[in-house]
C-alpha cells in the first residue's frame, strides 16, 4: 500500500505532522516524534486531529492549508448567490 503526505508543519523541536492519503483515498495525520523523544511515529484519525481543543501550531498550519483550496466569492456590490456543485451538501460558512 502506498501512501502519499505532505507536510503540515515541522516544529522547532523536530517533531512533524503529515496530512496523508492512502490508496483507499483515506486521509489522515501522521505525527513523526523528533529523535530524542525516541516516540514512534503516529496515525491519527483526521477528525480527532482537529477535534482536540487547544489549537496548536500544527492545528493552524492544516487550517491555513485546507483555507488555501476555497476560492474567495467576490461582489461587486450586488451579492448572488452560490449554489454548491453537484453533490455538495450546503453548508452555513
Amino acid at each position: 500500500m502506498s501512501i502519499n503526505r505532505t507536510l503540515i508543519y515541522a516544529s522547532s523541536n523536530g517533531d512533524r505532522w503529515y496530512l496523508c492519503q492512502d490508496d483507499e483515498t483515506v486521509v489522515f495525520v501522521v505525527h513523526e516524534p523528533n529523535e530524542p523523544s525516541g516516540g514512534a511515529a503516529s496515525r491519527i484519525d483526521l477528525s480527532a486531529f482537529l477535534e482536540s481543543g487547544s489549537r496548536p501550531p500544527e492545528h493552524r498550519a492544516l487550517l491555513t492549508m485546507i483555507a488555501t483550496l476555497v476560492e474567495p466569492v467576490r461582489t461587486n456590490g450586488s451579492a448572488r448567490a452560490v449554489s454548491p456543485e453537484a453533490g455538495v451538501a450546503a453548508t452555513n460558512c
